[in-house]
């Protein structure tokens, strides 16, 4: 059984509850498009690794799910590896790839679906979802963004499923902007259920990639400005700051029940490799 409490518990050897379970593993998606292989090896050895209670699931495409237990099987798991299914492949794919890992639960242990939703979401393709997952696995929608966009994401929320902002992508059009994500925040601090993010977040703090000029969103600002937004402060200031050491202050000084209020809304990011938010947290001295 799974549940958004497990998902956000603390890890093992003392993570801080901020970071526990803050980051899944997003290394088959791009930017980073590791080959499946390379993938496993990196997810296992950091599952195993000190600080493996930062890391939630393994995000992986439904049209590399075969390939994907292929190498699981080679590799022979301790125990079942916490699972992401990425719909890309249409809502209607599910079903099968269900059976697939319902058939290798030595290998895979399903803990979400995630899926794009249509450019309308409605009542009909959210009822399909809730029959197509079952009830004990967590429901992730992405509504477009546009006009109107927050309606969807409410709406995604009141049929139980988490919904999803993308914080990025291959154009500059892709990162959403500051006012764009405060809305949101505003949204999801009010909402049943917890949003997850996905792209775009390679650091902890707003920077400027220097090869694309692409200005990215930092995970630790949005740790800080969930909070902000949660006690009534500055959440725009904390989304456009690139103060490393202050956010790192300020997210240091949250109590455990401040923390744990955060990641009852923002529950996680997809990280392009699930040792280089670990290695920036680290030399943050937050973990």
């Amino acid at each position: 059984m799974s549940s958004a409490v497990e998902l956000r518990a603390p890890g093992p050897r003392g993570i801080p509850p901020l970071f526990a379970r803050l980051v899944d593993d997003a290394s088959l998606f791009p930017p980073g498009n590791a080959p499946v292989p390379q993938a496993v090896d990196e997810h296992l050895r950091v599952r195993a690794g000190e600080y493996a209670g930062v890391l939630g699931p393994l995000l992986c495409q439904a049209s590399r799910l075969a390939e994907l237990i292929t190498e699981l099987a080679k590799a022979k798991p301790a125990e079942p590896v916490p699972l992401s299914l990425v719909c890309d492949n249409g809502l209607g794919g599910v079903p099968k790839a269900l059976s697939i890992i319902e058939g290798r639960q030595e290998l895979l242990d399903l803990r979400m679906v995630e899926m794009p939703a249509p450019s309308d979401v409605d009542e009909v393709w959210l009822e399909r979802v809730s029959e197509f997952v079952p009830e004990d696995v967590i429901r992730v929608v992405e509504p477009r963004r546009g006009e109107g966009w927050l309606d969807g994401v409410r709406q995604v929320a009141e049929y139980g499923c988490w919904p999803k902002l993308s914080s990025g992508g291959p154009t500059a059009e892709s990162f959403p902007s500051i006012d764009v994500v405060a809305e949101f925040l505003t949204v999801a601090c009010t909402l049943p259920v917890p949003f997850k993010t996905t792209s775009g977040m390679p650091h902890p703090v707003r920077h400027t990639d220097p090869e694309t000029g692409f200005v990215h969103h930092g995970f630790l600002n949005l740790l800080v400005a969930t909070g902000r937004s949660l006690s009534g402060q500055d959440v725009r200031a904390a989304l456009a700051s690139t103060d490393r050491d202050a956010l790192a202050e300020e997210a240091g000084a949250f109590s455990e029940d401040a923390a744990k209020a955060v990641r009852s809304v923002f529950a996680s990011y997809g990280a392009c490799s699930p040792n280089d938010p670990i290695n920036a947290l680290i030399d943050l001295e937050l973990l």
